[in-house]
């Protein structure tokens, strides 16, 4: 049966990836028209900015017939195709230097799977102190599909921005946005992977409510600052309509080498959880990036999380308040094989020490609601979703092939599409808690992944 869905997974993957790039191909010949290019011109003149990507994937997990691949996520439907991510945006880039003010701004849409991972969910269902119930955000997170259990609708980035030519120059954002923090991130064309770290997935937020400052202190500093609301998270994945009067903070600097080869980042986020809670929030990464050889890279990420006085209900405590941490330590290595082909390592160990920050499936506990007074997930049922106190390890390989460039298509648009296959390994071990096993009744297992990012 897990071939079967091996098979109609790949063939879908095919079909769509075809359809897709004829409806591309067919729109480019249709912008030489008068229409086409009195739009583009309207947009040269307003410096205004449309673009996007289509990416979507599937993965072949032999321990599941059907169903999640456990606690990993984005990735998460088992043996199936997925359209992870149609995103569109527009904006107004703003010009980063020289002695003149400028202004701009940005708004991402975002359809498919990945979307209930990009919305503002930072004010849960229930609160993470008492276990109340309390109403979520109303930002993005029901906007349509919920009949459909996995596709969705987000809108991770609204956000006004400004530089100020002050100093070396000051960038303001005031709005919605991804966080600056850690390395990974949601946007597919960012990432080498298909699949992503459960540091990202759960580790640090996704996007942030407030505003943001960036001033680069010198040729080899920069700085960065803000503050966040919106959240009932300390400030992660806040919206616009709830915990307004929950304030915290970001802040972090990012170092160079003059010759641009070693980077080190520093940030993090602090504040009190929620308007309910005092309790503190707060977390802080560290990203080391050096560049071995012109074709070699290493990356270095850690992360530690603290919440305090959280109610815990998993596999080792029932109704207990106490602090909670998580933390964890990632590896990177990048290598290009050619001009269009690289390979890529990648090994995590990820600790969920109070069993509070990684709920599998992940999608079923996300999509958890309060509708009159009874909590519902549109994602399955609530009742699947497990937790426990254990440490994560995965480990990943794969390939990203410019696969345009490399056979030389002539047609522009395919130019930058990448078609990734990888290799997934993972394994937990309960953490002083009984034995888990998250993955369909196992400690372990195996994905194979292909997947294609395709912007335009």
């Amino acid at each position: 049966m897990r071939y079967y869905f091996l098979k109609n997974a790949m063939w879908r993957f095919f079909v769509i990836a075809s359809t897709l790039i004829f409806i591309v191909h067919s729109n480019i010949a249709y912008s030489n028209n008068l229409s086409a290019n009195t739009f583009q011109n309207l947009l040269t003149r307003g410096r205004l900015e449309f673009g996007g990507w289509i990416h979507g994937g599937a993965t072949a997990n032999p321990s599941q017939s059907s169903g999640f691949n456990g606690p990993v996520i984005f990735a998460d439907q088992a043996n199936q195709f997925q359209l992870n991510q149609f995103n569109l945006f527009i904006q107004r880039p703003v010009r980063m230097e020289g002695n003149t003010f400028d202004w701009g701004g940005r708004f991402d849409f975002m359809f498919g799977t990945d979307a209930i991972y990009t919305q503002a969910f930072g004010v849960p269902t229930f609160d993470v102190n008492t276990g109340e119930l309390i109403k979520r955000s109303n930002w993005d997170l029901d906007l349509c599909c919920a009949s459909t259990k996995t596709y969705g609708i987000a809108l991770p980035q609204t956000y006004l921005e400004t530089y100020l030519p002050i100093g070396n120059g000051l960038n303001m954002k005031i709005g919605h946005f991804y966080t600056p923090t850690g390395y990974e991130t949601v946007p597919a064309p960012d990432n080498f992977f298909y699949t992503r770290a459960y540091t990202l997935n759960v580790g640090e937020p996704f996007t942030h409510t407030g505003m943001l400052a960036n001033y680069q202190a010198s040729k080899n500093w920069s700085i960065l600052a803000g503050t966040l609301t919106g959240s009932a998270n300390g400030g992660w994945d806040g919206g616009w309509d709830k915990q307004l009067g929950n304030w915290g903070g970001l802040a972090g600097f990012t170092w160079n080498s003059d010759n641009r080869n070693t980077s080190f980042h520093f940030s993090g986020t602090y504040g009190e959880t929620s308007t309910r809670s005092s309790e503190a929030w707060a977390f802080y990464n560290i990203v080391l990036q050096h560049r071995i050889t012109p074709r070699t890279q290493l990356v270095l990420h850690h992360v530690y999380g603290h919440a305090g006085g959280v109610l815990l209900n998993n596999l080792k405590y029932s109704n207990v308040i106490k602090d909670a941490e998580w933390m964890s330590a990632v590896v990177h290595l990048y290598y290009d094989l050619t001009d269009h082909v690289s390979v890529g390592f990648r090994g995590e160990w990820y600790r969920d020490e109070a069993g509070f920050r990684n709920p599998s499936p992940f999608r079923i506990a996300a999509a958890a609601n309060n509708v009159n007074g009874t909590v519902v997930s549109y994602a399955g049922n609530l009742n699947s979703v497990t937790v426990t106190p254990a440490d994560y390890y995965a480990a990943t390989v794969g390939l990203n092939w410019k696969v345009a460039k490399t056979m030389r298509l002539k047609w522009d648009f395919l130019k930058k599409l990448t078609v990734r296959p990888n290799i997934r390994y993972d394994r937990v071990d309960a953490y002083r808690a009984p034995a888990y096993r998250p993955f369909a009744g196992n400690k372990d297992q195996i994905l194979f992944s292909l997947d294609f990012v395709l912007p335009f």
